[in-house]
């Protein structure tokens, strides 16, 4: 596994000029020139996002998890805005692998666009025949596979709020790849112990981590008496849930320091992005701003690396995980 050597020894006293900074960084074995992409199920492929920025000039696009079939989600109303972020239940909506592959994947590829193929599954096995689907895709970045979506083998559990199911998804996934494509296990803040779902998708063969997905929350609507989305629950994401991530990023970086981390969670600003850096991410996403900002990836990366250059340091590798070696030195 091809991790960040990620502590750096401080950075400099003096400010170093914004476009001095050097903010490439790597997920798994490749090397990425950019550190922002964007977050799975908020820009769909990116076509839109490609209408205010270049989307090229960004780390990369995680598109949306892709399944074995085409899925119509769940019924409306299916979104809803809470105080300081939004719920979701779409249900994971997408046409599907063979769609996929002929109209959004064609289209990022011609576009020379770094990828990231978000993958999910209702069981092990589609997780494997999905990934097989792109076993000959040498260009890839990487396939992140999203195991916090029902597993309707063990009665809507949750994938990756088990160790032994998070495990089997990711082996699974790693046997149908070529070994040069990075895998990125996707996880939930929605379990006691993330070290340990992280250490067990380690040992299953992921290169890296993406956290957090978003929380399992509800929103009543006081007028109807009922719950506003019509599965019921949703998934929480935006500010509310940053702090969470940023927990998250640090205690599975405190374990295993040399582990890309790919952090979201209410990412809104590049002082946002540098505080998941700090935490231990090598990379971040942003989503839920991008409803409101369509051009906020491509600003929160040019005011991250504003950030690192405020703060003296000339490489984003010297501030991935700082904090923690800030915060031992303090004891």
């Amino acid at each position: 596994m091809v991790g960040t050597s990620l502590r750096g020894s401080g950075p400099a006293n003096a400010p170093i000029d914004s476009l001095l900074v050097d903010s490439s960084t790597q997920l798994g074995s490749v090397r990425i020139p950019a550190p922002v992409f964007t977050a799975s199920g908020c820009a769909a492929s990116g076509q839109g996002l490609d209408n205010f920025f270049d989307i090229a000039a960004i780390g990369g696009i995680v598109t949306k998890s892709i399944m074995l079939r085409a899925r119509s989600g769940r019924a409306t109303p299916r979104m809803a805005e809470t105080p300081s972020g939004m719920l979701n239940g779409i249900g994971l909506q997408g046409p599907g692998i063979d769609d996929f592959l002929e109209n959004d994947l064609a289209w990022l590829q011609a576009r020379k666009v770094r990828t990231v193929v978000s993958i999910a599954g209702n069981t092990v096995e589609e997780y494997g025949r999905v990934a097989r689907r792109l076993r000959e895709l040498d260009w890839l970045t990487a396939v992140e596979v999203n195991i916090s979506c029902p597993n309707v083998e063990s009665r809507g559990q949750v994938f990756a709020c088990d160790a032994a199911a998070s495990a089997a998804a990711i082996t699974e996934v790693r046997r149908a790849l070529t070994s040069n494509t990075p895998v990125i296990a996707k996880l939930t803040a929605d379990v006691t112990d993330i070290v340990g779902i992280a250490r067990s998708v380690i040992d299953a063969g992921a290169d890296g981590v993406a956290m957090i997905n978003t929380l399992l929350a509800m929103s009543i609507d006081l007028d109807q008496m009922r719950p506003v989305l019509s599965g019921g629950t949703g998934g929480l994401s935006g500010p509310a849930i940053r702090p969470v991530a940023v927990r998250a990023i640090w205690q599975v970086h405190a374990e295993f320091p040399n582990l890309p981390i790919l952090g979201m969670g209410g990412v809104r600003s590049g002082a946002d992005a540098l505080e998941m850096i700090l935490a231990g991410a090598s990379a971040v996403s942003v989503g839920t701003t991008i409803f409101n900002d369509p051009s906020a990836p491509w600003r929160i990366q040019r005011e991250l690396r504003e950030e690192l250059g405020k703060r003296g340091f000339g490489k984003l590798t010297d501030a991935i995980g700082h904090a923690h070696t800030v915060f031992e030195a303090s004891k």
